[in-house]
């Protein structure tokens, strides 16, 4: 029988998990995606001005990071946003194994897969709240999909010694690395970047296989379809949906719990 997983090796493998996350989730969050605001200002030096006033007006109404509806929304609404819309599309991606049903059931990726686009959500969300330091987000994560009390100081990185940081270091830099090259290439993270980072991070969960069984699942009925071929990417899209919705429940009670940050 293998040993157990203890909070150290989870600590080990979910810091440089979060690190990764936080560029992808931050450019996006923090982004102005369709130029609106740069625009806004040079209205004033644009012939046709009623009609292009009117086209942003409806472009800002989009309710997406950088656009004056996003920044009327409050936190539960924004958390809500990145579980219904990115969350479709980590769901999504998730899913694709699902083709295979039941040989790939058998195989790690879907756990994985699964693992990481819910804590990528989970870090999402907890930046919407003001979490922002590492060690929070490995003890929100821990929580939620593993059902882990890790503490505060072992998930911060105290009384680490050198060497542990340098090879967080170089982790992160790993998971990055397709963001960080797609940037410098083509300005932005592009769809192709995302999905390959969403790959590694999944990949980096595996030697904590074990607990990743624990994270939040849709359904018996999702899981039953899943186990048959082609259509259990169906079900598995719809088990992903499911269990993102659990992910949020656990997510803000343990947010709500845990308010010495505010």
């Amino acid at each position: 029988m293998a040993d157990a997983i203890s909070d150290s090796q989870v600590v080990a493998v979910l810091r440089p998990f979060v690190r990764a996350c936080a560029p992808m989730l931050d450019a996006l969050r923090e982004s102005d995606p369709f130029g609106l605001q740069a625009r806004a200002r040079r209205e004033d030096e644009v012939a046709d001005e009623g009609f292009k006033k009117k086209m942003l007006d409806t472009l800002s109404a989009v309710k997406v990071p950088g656009t004056g509806a996003w920044a009327a929304m409050d936190i539960d609404q924004r958390a809500g946003w990145w579980i219904n819309r990115v969350g479709r599309i980590t769901a999504l991606l998730t899913s694709i194994p699902g083709l295979g049903g039941a040989l790939a059931d058998r195989l790690p990726v879907q756990d994985t897969l699964g693992a990481a686009s819910q804590g990528l959500v989970l870090c999402a969300i907890a930046g919407e709240y003001g979490v922002t330091d590492v060690g929070s987000r490995v003890r929100l994560i821990a929580s939620v999909l593993f059902e882990r009390d890790i503490d505060p100081d072992l998930a911060s990185g105290v009384g680490r010694a050198a060497a542990e940081e340098s090879a967080e270091d170089s982790e992160t830099a790993r998971l990055t690395e397709e963001l960080d090259e797609s940037r410098g290439k083509h300005g932005k993270a592009t769809a192709k970047a995302v999905a390959g980072t969403l790959w590694r991070l999944g990949r980096s969960l595996w030697g904590i296989t074990e607990e990743l069984e624990k994270r939040p699942r849709g359904r018996l009925v999702h899981r039953a379809l899943g186990m048959l071929p082609v259509v259990g990417a169906a079900g598995d899209y719809l088990g992903e949906r499911s269990g993102l919705k659990k992910v949020w429940k656990r997510a803000h009670a343990w947010l709500m719990a845990h308010r010495e940050w505010a």
